[in-house]
């Protein structure tokens, strides 16, 4: 338990905060399953519409640093990558500055397969390191 003012204080703020950030990350995951169930539904423009409503809110979440904006870039990207595969009428309802933006995570955007990698060459062996100089005791005097 905390043993300072300060440091009470401190412990009911960050209970307080920590509930507003979870908050927001649940909104922020809400936001993103939108998409990705608009983009399984098949419409493109009902997908690019979702996008266009949801890009708002990825990027709030991230200037306010609850997710890094890297993050919040890849997720873009992968969403709009996603509406940009599916088949159908050009994304209408994407606004152009959205466009501009990179997407969000998809589930949709297709995962890349490793191909077998071939037998493991064998390392060259390191090889050894000069043998240390030993030290010269020190002798009090």
């Amino acid at each position: 338990m905390a043993n300072t003012a300060q440091a009470r204080k401190r412990a009911r703020q960050s209970v307080k905060v920590n509930a507003h950030n979870a908050a927001l990350r649940s909104t922020l995951r809400t936001a993103i399953k939108k998409v990705i169930k608009a983009v399984e539904s098949g419409d493109k423009a009902a997908a690019a519409a979702a996008y266009a409503e949801n890009v708002g809110v990825i990027d709030r979440i991230a200037d306010k640093k609850i997710i890094h904006k890297n993050k919040a870039a890849r997720h873009k990207s992968r969403l709009s990558v996603a509406i940009k595969a599916m088949k159908g009428d050009s994304a209408a309802g994407i606004k152009k500055e959205a466009k501009a933006k990179p997407a969000a995570k998809a589930k949709a955007a297709p995962a890349k397969t490793a191909a077998p990698k071939a037998a493991a060459k064998p390392k060259a062996e390191a090889k050894p390191k000069a043998a240390a100089k030993p030290k010269a005791a020190k002798s009090k005097a």
